[in-house]
């Protein structure tokens, strides 16, 4: 990647068409859009402006969204509608969200109607839907054409569209009908008639469905595309594989952030404020503070037991630590298993049952590891106290790690916000509650 960060810096400097051509015979469009990202945008317009029309689509729709909008500020009217043209459908309506209105009134009219109307369209679904995500660069038959036909069409379609491996069937309404491979075409006699080779059962998904549950489908039923259809089943666009890769990516992304208690960053961790980085953090810390009182106030309610037991206090960190973990890993697995679809709200009663076993055998083991320490910092009785405070500590943030993705599930809210802080938030308060409560018990204070 350095070597090629040269050439471009080499080009720029020259302004060198040759040697930017070369560079482009050399490397994938992708490597070339990761290495103008590091450019500022005055500087990679002018090294983009070099390559021709169709190169430069290819190339501009592997650059990071914010450099897209910048470099977009920065071309003129006619040079920017002519490279709208150029991209593909769901770029293009991408690149449109993301520049204001006067740059949107500039590109407009230096489009064809036909492509106008189809902008409009695909930019207007909701984020996160896979309206959103999908494109309109798909091909089409009907199912009263003979082979023959079909054939020549898609080689004439072929230049334009996204895809043409997996075709779909419409009716005169656009109402989709089937689906046919060109494999199936290719194979076929040309005088057979498409309806005698598509397949009815059309796996699809509704245009307001979130791109999550788009990815879900093109994973499970191992698809090249997938059909996205309006409320009467019209075929309004497809999701392609790598557009469904790009939204798993985000998803995970978004999933990771929530799991350690941030809000959802609108840039790249590299380019985000100060201010919105703090923004973004702040109210879980505070909450958590709040949270973590709790653990305090059972610390101050027995401070007699620890006051009689110094002892006691060394095996805090490690058994209020233990909860947290146990209790973050349950609740990791869970999110995930939620997000991919391998389990439902349903299955909480049958996950719950096997969590307990798991959580015993978990505490058990821990409590046999720390029983020995127990004896020489504490005697007996301090030993006894932590092997069965880790065996109940360990046990209940297992289960309220488990727990927590369903519940907020059901309430609707993200799962991934019951992972890291606030899980082990939990396990400290119930942790200093059942150790020390146990202690009181058992030595009598």
């Amino acid at each position: 990647m350095a070597q090629l960060q040269q050439k471009l810096e080499l080009a720029l400097l020259n302004l060198d068409k040759l040697t930017l051509r070369s560079t482009l015979d050399e490397y994938h469009f992708a490597d070339i859009g990761q290495a103008l990202a590091e450019f500022e945008p005055k500087e990679a317009l002018p090294l983009i402006s070099m390559f021709s029309l169709g190169d430069r689509a290819k190339v501009f729709s592997y650059l990071p969204p914010y450099l897209q909008a910048d470099v977009a500020a920065l071309m003129k009217r006619h040079k920017l509608a002519a490279l709208f043209s150029r991209m593909d459908a769901d770029e293009r309506a991408d690149l449109y969200n993301d520049l204001d209105e006067e740059q949107r009134a500039m590109v407009l009219p230096g489009l064809a109607q036909a492509e106008r109307e189809d902008l409009r369209k695909l930019s207007s679904y909701a984020e996160g839907t896979a309206g959103a995500i999908m494109t309109s660069d798909y091909a089409t038959l009907k199912e009263h054409w003979l082979v023959s036909r079909a054939l020549k069409q898609l080689r004439l379609e072929a230049p334009d569209k996204e895809t043409i491996y997996q075709t779909y069937v419409i009716d005169g309404q656009r109402r989709l009908l089937g689906t046919v491979s060109l494999r199936e075409l290719i194979l076929a006699s040309p005088d057979t008639q498409v309806r005698e080779l598509m397949r009815t059962e059309v796996v699809s998904v509704s245009v307001d469905e979130s791109q999550e549950q788009a990815a879900k489908q093109i994973r499970h039923y191992d698809l090249l595309a997938l059909p996205v259809v309006d409320e009467v089943q019209k075929l309004v666009g497809i999701v392609t594989y790598d557009d469904a890769m790009d939204a798993a990516v985000e998803e995970a992304t978004e999933d990771a952030q929530k799991s350690a208690s941030v809000g959802k960053l609108d840039e790249t961790v590299d380019r985000v404020s100060i201010w919105e980085l703090y923004r973004k953090r702040v109210m879980w810390l505070v909450l958590l503070v709040f949270g973590a009182m709790f653990s305090g106030a059972g610390i101050a309610h027995f401070e007699d037991t620890i006051a009689s037991h110094v002892a006691l206090v060394f095996f805090l960190p490690l058994l209020i630590g233990s909860g947290g973990n146990a209790g973050s890993q349950a609740a990791a697995l869970m999110v995930r298993a939620l997000a991919t679809g391998e389990v439902d709200k349903n299955d909480w009663s049958k996950l719950f049952a096997r969590e307990l076993l798991v959580g015993l055998a978990l505490g058990l083991t821990m409590a046999a590891a720390v029983y020995s320490v127990g004896v020489f910092r504490g005697g007996p009785d301090v030993a006894m106290i932590v092997s069965m405070s880790m065996i109940i500590i360990v046990l209940v943030g297992s289960l309220v790690g488990l727990s927590l993705p369903f519940l907020l599930n059901k309430m609707k809210m993200d799962p991934a916000t019951a992972s890291g802080p606030l899980v082990a938030t939990i396990a400290d308060v119930s942790g200093v509650l059942v150790y020390f409560g146990l202690a009181s018990m058992v030595l009598g204070l």
